[in-house]
């Protein structure tokens, strides 16, 4: 390795390639993962449509692993030699001039830095704690989108022309009844909200399909002179002969619960992830880079723009942590920075009664929830280590909360507070609270979505486990997540069980049940008891969701995803599906 002063250029470059290398392997093995999202949608193997998706997830540490045991078996890296590595930077940043994913190959980099070296060294003079190349107007060999004129073509032939460029070789089921139906929910909402349609009428679609769980989606927007109107047509496969449009999703409001932080990445193959982001970001201004390059799979790329967001708003702000509104944890520290939409969870050292778990089952917990379908009712996170931030923006009750119940995952450097091990979640209502507060026109929608949420991930083969309110929050779109998930676990472990008949009238005033009770047994029956005490949320439940108190549901939950159906959930209202047939 070269010491002092002398920096051998050389050595600096050969490292930077071989870091480069291991980028664009596996940018490589991603795209080719997310490639096949085509064939897997219309031949309907939903199975493997899981498959991908969770193997996805898990390749990037993978490559990252692979790229360090490269670097160590070719340069024999030990301590940091802080000259050659600023200069192994520089080279780098020569090496993506012309790279067509550079904002996704420095992050790589910064990953592969952060293994081998101590978190002293993670500023920007040795990652890219700032970006260096920008990511504006870089062109690949695929255009990012593609511009329609109806004007030339008339509106009804230009819908049929951007659908037929989707080359899928399943026909559509009747796809001149698909357009009609397009049409006039296009030209009713353009009258309805312009009146007119002006010479500057075009339709943009971003040049790629976006692929999640069994549907497939154009996304573009229609321009009317100086108004902008985002769309996306959802396909869907009927599993027999054909593909059908099942609705037209339009307006920002409708579009950004499509790319919602509570859903399963998208599969979306492109050369210019950038120029996909861009195109998003025009449609949807209120979501940020972190929001839509995780949602379309790149969620180290997400974690790098929200720790620099991060940073930024921590320069420009001057209030200080503080414990999460709502009912404490017993296995999560929660706080938050009130001016800043997120909260940070980190793990107790202890879990008060009746928590019975490791701080390793609590991690599996949430890897679970990382790599499975969310259905949009499980919030994605984010996941850190060593964090440093300013001991003087902690509030000093929280900074006692971490010091009393999470010391181990705490460190003091100066003045600094490094958290080992953080996730980090979108800030939401609790459920109790906002139930608590609401009028009941509102109370029996947030009960109808809480039901709502556990149908959904009981289809998706998830039990949440502890089923108190305190563990749903509800989003700025006003749909119930579930948030919590040390104690969640998959529907077909569970036993699901009705309660024995009492054998004598002392029964029922034992302290203790009359009937054996093993660590998977659930009794759908004590729900209404830690649930339904409040009448007006008992009425609210019992209207809509009676059916989760009876074993019987489960049990058919749990045979449907034995005998392989993969339920329908739809990321966007049905009242806005089409009708199934004319």
């Amino acid at each position: 390795m070269s010491t002092g002063a002398f920096i051998d250029s050389n050595l600096a470059l050969a490292i930077a390639k071989m870091v480069l290398q291991g980028f664009d392997r596996h940018f490589r093995i991603f795209q080719q993962i997310t490639a096949g999202a085509q064939g897997r949608f219309e031949s309907a193997d939903w199975e493997a449509v899981r498959i991908a998706s969770w193997q996805r997830i898990l390749f990037y540490d993978e490559r990252v692993d692979e790229a360090i045991e490269s670097l160590n078996t070719a340069f024999a890296l030990g301590h940091l030699d802080e000259l050659l590595w600023q200069e192994v930077k520089l080279q780098y940043v020569r090496l993506l001039q012309n790279h067509t994913q550079p904002e996704l190959a420095e992050t790589f980099y910064n990953s592969v830095f952060c293994r081998l070296f101590h978190r002293r060294y993670f500023n920007n003079d040795h990652i890219f704690v700032r970006s260096a190349i920008s990511t504006e107007y870089i062109e690949g060999n695929r255009p990012a989108y593609h511009v329609y004129y109806p004007a030339k073509l008339g509106l009804r032939s230009t819908i049929s022309q951007l659908i037929r460029h989707c080359e899928f070789v399943t026909p559509f089921e009747d796809l001149n009844r698909d357009v009609r139906r397009i049409t006039r929910v296009l030209i009713d909402y353009v009258r309805k909200n312009q009146k007119r349609v002006y010479l500057n009428f075009q339709i943009q679609v971003i040049n790629a399909i976006f692929y999640r769980n069994k549907a497939a989606y154009i996304v573009g927007k229609a321009i009317n002179d100086v108004d902008i109107y985002p769309f996306a047509l959802p396909m869907l496969n009927n599993e027999q002969d054909g593909l059908y449009i099942d609705a037209l999703v339009f307006g920002e409001k409708n579009l950004s619960q499509l790319f919602d932080f509570s859903y399963v990445y998208f599969m979306v193959e492109h050369p210019v992830p950038s120029a996909i982001i861009g195109f998003l970001q025009e449609l949807m201004p209120t979501r940020t880079k972190e929001d839509l390059y995780s949602a379309i799979g790149y969620q180290k790329q997400g974690k790098t723009d929200f720790y620099r967001d991060f940073l930024h708003h921590l320069k420009y702000s001057d209030d200080t942590l503080i414990m999460a509104p709502g009912i404490p944890g017993k296995v999560m520290a929660v706080f938050t920075l009130p001016s800043y939409p997120y909260v940070f969870k980190v793990i107790r050292d202890w879990f008060d009664p009746p928590k019975e778990m490791s701080r390793h089952m609590v991690e599996e917990k949430y890897q679970l929830v990382k790599q499975h379908d969310r259905v949009g009712r499980m919030a994605d996170m984010l996941e850190y280590s060593y964090v440093a931030l300013p001991r003087e923006r902690f509030d000093d009750a929280l900074f006692q909360v971490l010091l009393d119940t999470c010391t181990s995952s705490i460190e003091l450097d100066g003045d600094q507070v490094v958290i080992k091990h953080v996730y980090i979640e979108r800030r939401m209502i609790p459920l109790n609270m906002d139930i608590s507060d609401a009028d009941d026109d509102r109370l029996e929608a947030l009960i109808k979505g809480y039901g709502e949420a556990i149908k959904e991930l009981a289809a998706a083969n998830i039990f949440p486990g502890d089923m108190l309110f305190k563990n749903f929050g509800v989003t700025p779109l006003g749909r119930v997540v579930f948030y919590d998930y040390d104690e969640v676990r998959y529907l077909t472990e569970c036993n699901f069980r009705k309660i024995p008949p009492p054998r004598y009238p002392e029964d029922e005033m034992a302290a203790e049940p009359w009937y054996n009770v093993g660590p998977n047994d659930v009794f759908p029956e004590e729900f209404a008891t830690f649930l339904l005490g409040v009448s007006r949320v008992r009425k609210a439940f019992m209207k809509y969701h009676a059916d989760l108190l009876e074993p019987e549901f489960w049990w058919q939950k749990q045979q449907s995803i034995r005998d392989g159906i993969y339920e329908d959930v739809f990321p966007y209202p049905p009242s806005i599906r089409f009708p199934r047939r004319e």
